[in-house]
């Protein structure tokens, strides 16, 4: 039972460092704050779920519950969200522009000067 339960860990790992990757890739390429803003929130919270859910089965295997990992788990996926928008919110406040392209029918006054 414990070598499936690490081989899932094994793999688990895997999968979260790929997403840790794709987030530090995506920090680092992206041009603008709000697209650098992305990355880590969406595939680094992925990344570091799968290493402490991987961490709360090499526990289990050893006969101790992952409670601590699971409140960790718990917080990480609650605030990444929350401190995301709220970095997000304070850069429109500061009215930071962007380099991303708006489409013409995201602006309202714009689409009823298409009609």
């Amino acid at each position: 039972m414990s070598v499936v339960l690490e081989n899932l860990a094994a793999v688990l790992i895997l999968v979260a460092s790929f997403f840790l990757l794709v987030g530090a890739i995506g920090l680092i390429r992206f041009p603008d704050f709000y697209m650098r803003l992305h990355a880590p929130t969406k595939a680094s919270t992925l990344g570091v779920g799968g290493v402490l859910i991987a961490s709360m089965l090499v526990t289990l295997a050893h006969g101790r519950p992952g409670i601590a990992e699971l409140l960790i788990t718990l917080f990480v996926f609650v605030t990444a969200p929350v401190s995301a928008n709220l970095m997000a919110q304070a850069a429109l406040h500061m009215r930071l522009a962007s380099r991303a392209l708006v489409p013409r029918d995201a602006v309202p006054e714009r689409r009823a000067a298409d009609r």
